[in-house]
């Protein structure tokens, strides 16, 4: 038997914060191509680039959920939630090729240090960027903590960085100005470093997903929680679980009393899987129901 929980709520925080996402990077391109056109500043180069980057990304985010959150159909019974994993190495590939191009200019710019010139305008776009960016990676913490998506975890990856590459862009702003010429090209290097690690970060958990890892410990121990303290559950075994997307598979074997009637055994297993699916929404649960003495049985040989 299977009980499948609503995915309504996921969806839309889900999708608000991929449009959200998107219109901050446009804003965020448009202000930082005019600051690197202004001051050919290599930070302000990386910045523009990473940012450039976020908006494609963010495009792509808002294309693959329409897949990723479409319902299941005859050629798709268990929903279309693993795009969203692919989506995730997708972000994650971007990132690495952004790292990799930072990586270039920062060498570049350490080897060829430039004094920034009209730094002040540098300066104000960062400030605007930095606000613009916090907004967002508060919002989309909020989002992450409620859903648990991969793809706006990917997401938030790039505005995170976003966050320290501004405030780098800053620091090497202020200290290139005659104080540490250098500065320019070492954050930028820097920056890239902490993206390549994000990525690696991001790539990991997609992969696990694909591959149809278990859920965590932690959520396994609840789901066998939740079942033995149910007065009549005398015990579970063979319990898997997978989760594609927002939605988790949860099977096991419930073992109950030789005792109980189809009827009775049914109804308990419905109580069970209705508590599971609160707990762990959304999800589809598959109970199998086991006479003790069978379990036992078995156990024997």
């Amino acid at each position: 038997m299977a009980i499948k929980s609503s995915t309504d709520d996921y969806a839309f925080w889900v999708r608000l914060a991929a449009i959200f996402s998107t219109s901050t990077a446009f804003i965020l391109v448009l202000i930082k191509l005019y600051a690197w056109l202004v001051t050919d500043s290599s930070a302000m180069l990386a910045s523009t680039t990473d940012s450039i980057l976020d908006l494609f990304a963010s495009i792509m985010s808002i294309v693959i959920l329409r897949f990723a959150l479409a319902p299941a159909d005859k050629e798709h019974s268990f929903g279309h939630g693993k795009a969203e994993s692919l989506a995730g190495l997708v972000q994650a590939s971007f990132v690495l090729g952004s790292a990799i191009l930072l990586i270039f200019s920062g060498v570049s710019r350490l080897l060829n240090p430039q004094i920034i010139m009209h730094s002040e305008v540098a300066i104000w776009v960062t400030i605007i960027s930095i606000v613009l960016t916090l907004i967002l990676v508060v919002f989309q913490r909020y989002v992450i903590k409620r859903t648990g998506s991969i793809i706006i975890s990917g997401d938030a990856l790039h505005y995170q960085s976003d966050l320290f590459l501004n405030l780098g862009v800053l620091a090497a702003i202020i200290l290139s100005q005659g104080t540490w010429i250098q500065a320019d090209g070492v954050f930028t290097i820097l920056v890239a470093l902490y993206l390549v690690f994000g990525a690696g970060q991001i790539m990991i958990q997609s992969v696990s997903q694909l591959m149809d890892s278990e859920l965590s410990d932690e959520e396994l121990s609840k789901i066998k929680s939740i079942v033995v303290k149910h007065k009549q559950a005398m015990g579970i075994h063979e319990l898997r679980t997978r989760q594609s997307g927002a939605q988790k598979f949860i099977q096991f074997h419930l073992e109950l009393s030789d005792h109980l009637s189809l009827l009775e055994a049914h109804g308990i297993g419905d109580e069970i899987e209705a508590e599971i699916c609160q707990a762990f929404a959304p999800c589809e649960v598959f109970i199998h129901q086991d006479p003790s003495s069978v379990v036992q049985s078995g156990q024997s040989k």
